[in-house]
């Protein structure tokens, strides 16, 4: 059984005991979120955008993306700009699916 959740207006797909690294959410190490299911799949049907699907999630950390280096340059005015940037993650261990 698996579901398509909508989180930051991104698309995961979840299943139950995996982890999903998602864009940082308000939430506090160790609570639980309730995320909106778009579609879930159990073994004989498919069900699209039902108000009563929802997946139970642990917030188990919050952690930051590689860094990612942007380097602009100019050719023959000697203009370099160097500069990086590292996403704020957070990392949801999905319980359960109902």
């Amino acid at each position: 059984m698996f579901a398509i959740v909508d989180i930051g207006g991104k698309q995961y797909r979840a299943e139950e005991g995996h982890e999903l690294v998602v864009d940082r959410l308000d939430a506090a190490e160790g609570s639980t979120v309730e995320l909106n299911a778009i579609l879930v799949q159990t073994r004989d049907e498919l069900r699209l955008g039902e108000d009563q699907a929802k997946v139970t999630a642990r917030v188990v950390e919050h952690l930051r993306g590689p860094k990612l280096v942007v380097f602009k340059f100019k050719p023959k005015r000697g203009f370099k700009r160097k500069t990086g940037f590292r996403s704020a993650l957070t990392r949801l261990s999905v319980e359960q699916i109902a």
